[in-house]
């Protein structure tokens, strides 16, 4: 008889229906993106109006629509982080400019959009850049390969993307006079509310795991520039104290950590926890982490190639069948694909539903308003801006609810350059829709991710590394001053890796079968080994009166 262990089949999973459409709570800062559309589009636009040159607007408004990027992001690591989309969105337009104007060749000019949509998808990924992604960037950049060009032009036309590119920049910016430390203190407030939630639960699996990624996404934040000043100091040790709730939510209170978040919520100092000497040291191992080189961007490249050969293939197939169905603007069908693919297949099928249904509705609206935006050029623009704003307060609650706007606001900016008939826009981009989408779905499940379960034995692993250093510290009778700290850090950082990992592994539609049982204990043990070094980090940290209470009596307000 053999002992060799059976390979388990490959499990091809159910693409779900129920809940694709639900509507989500919106986020808590929906209006400031919203805003920020409206100002950073609105100047450039208006004063194209007042010359007679809306037909140059594409252009203004590819650097506008920076401005819709990195609204989680400190403001240090904001302003790096637009200039970066800025340079990108100009990249991608210069590349679409020259190309439109040295052919016409409509697979030339598909195949070109598709590459460039695949190189967007894999960046805004690896750098984690956040909503919208790479969306906003290929529908710019695919838009622009098929509007008449000659290469006498393009210096202008990037000109005037780089000017508006440089007033989005100032618009992101803009809050940082009135709330320098907004970010930070939305952050910290998300993970001393997740943390209460499970405090709460009693003992919660998924809340737990909610108030760990929670707390790993208010360091990401905290650790994000380099600068530590005295309000993000504060700031780390509320962090450190939702930790202590995490680690032992019996002896946690909940109400505590909900008034700490709402105070965080308003414009008043951050509560003050503890300022004794040992607090202090305790986050010595902050240092070392802001010391700590980031990984370098081919590394975290690799994993996304499965989604990056699905942007290639998907983007390039809808346009080339939508050249076939003799449509004019085979681009929408490549941005449809573009937009579909996530972390896994099942997560894409969901977007796939949720464009084809806002789409559509998105038409309908377009129907409606488009006899009020042919009334005058004015017209036009408020409407343009009305669905911007939209588009950006709805899209959070759901992505189907924000196409609705998404939609009417790019047709109606094709007639930016001319008034055209509706009934062909409509028709148009009902039959790329659906051939974006169909053809899309396709393409993810021609490219398999068949490596995913191979992540999830990494992330393993790195989990393992993590908990056997974190333990060793944890048997020293005196650790280097930060080192717990650094340990508990990395081993928190490599849980929430492999939540994401299984999470994504788990979506995926032809897939060896997971490790499940070794994922739970390796989970269990590592949340054991964190609370361990939480409550060693505590006995020697805080004072005794804090120690005594599990911090429900001090430090409410400094």
């Amino acid at each position: 008889m053999s002992s060799a262990t059976p390979t388990p089949t490959p499990r091809v999973r159910r693409l779900p229906l129920t809940g694709v459409l639900c509507l989500g709570r919106p986020s808590d800062i929906w209006f400031k993106p919203a805003l920020s559309s409206v100002v950073s589009v609105a100047p450039p636009n208006l004063t194209l109006l007042a010359l007679g040159r809306l037909d140059l607007a594409m252009y203004t408004m590819a650097g506008s629509l920076c401005a819709l990027y990195a609204h989680n992001k400190p403001y240090a690591a904001r302003a790096r982080a637009l200039v970066w989309v800025v340079l990108g969105m100009i990249a991608g337009l210069a590349v679409a400019l020259v190309t439109a104007s040295l052919t016409t060749n409509a697979v030339v000019l598909v195949t070109v959009g598709a590459a460039l949509a695949a190189v967007q998808k894999g960046l805004c990924d690896a750098t984690r850049i956040g909503p919208p992604g790479n969306v906003v960037l290929t529908f710019i950049s695919s838009a622009s390969l098929f509007a008449p060009q000659t290469l006498g032009q393009v210096p202008g036309h990037l000109a005037l993307a780089a000017v508006a590119g440089a007033w989005a920049w100032l618009v992101g910016m803009a809050p940082a006079l009135v709330r320098p430390y907004g970010p930070e203190r939305r952050a910290t407030a998300q993970a001393l509310n997740a943390t209460a939630v499970y405090a709460a639960a009693h003992g919660d699996a998924r809340a737990r795991a909610a108030a760990a990624a929670a707390l790993h996404a208010a360091w990401q934040t905290l650790l994000a520039t380099g600068t530590r000043t005295a309000p993000r100091r504060a700031l780390e040790h509320l962090v450190v104290r939702a930790e202590v709730a995490l680690a032992a939510p019996a002896d946690a209170d909940p109400e505590l950590l909900r008034t700490w978040a709402r105070e965080l919520r308003g414009r008043g100092p951050v509560p003050q926890t503890d300022a004794s000497a040992g607090a202090v040291a305790e986050l010595l191992g902050v240092d070392a982490e802001l010391a700590a080189p980031a990984r370098p961007l081919w590394i975290r490249l690799g994993p996304l190639t499965p989604l990056v050969l699905r942007t290639a293939l998907g983007c390039a197939l809808a346009g080339y069948a939508s050249l076939a169905l003799g449509v004019g603007r085979p681009y929408w069908a490549l941005v449809t694909a573009a937009s579909l693919y996530q972390a896994n297949i099942t997560l894409t099928w969901g977007r796939g539903v949720q464009r084809v249904v806002g789409n559509l509705a998105g038409v309908l609206v377009f129907a409606a308003v488009v006899p009020l935006a042919h009334a005058h050029p004015a017209a036009l623009v408020l409407c343009c801006l009305a669905f911007n704003f939209g588009a950006e307060a709805l899209i959070g609650r759901n992505y189907w609810l924000g196409s609705v706007c998404v939609t009417p606001m790019a047709l109606l900016i094709t007639e930016f350059a001319r008034a055209q008939r509706p009934g062909e826009l409509i028709t148009e981009r009902v039959v790329d829709t659906l051939v974006g989408a169909l053809v899309g779905l396709v393409a993810a499940a021609v490219v398999t991710n068949r490596r995913a379960t191979d992540r999830i034995e990494e992330a393993l692993a790195a989990v393992e590394r993590a908990r056997e250093r974190a333990a060793r510290l944890l048997a020293e009778p005196a650790p280097a001053p930060g080192a717990l700290r650094s340990a508990h850090r990395a081993l928190a950082a490599a849980l929430v890796d492999l939540r994401a990992t299984v999470d994504a592994a788990s979506g995926e539609w032809w897939q060896r079968a997971l490790p499940q049982e070794r994922v739970v204990l390796a989970e269990r043990s590592g949340h054991r080994t964190l609370a361990a070094t939480v409550r060693r980090r505590e006995s020697h940290s805080w004072p005794t009166e804090v120690r005594r209470t599990g911090g429900k009596t001090e430090g409410a307000r400094g």
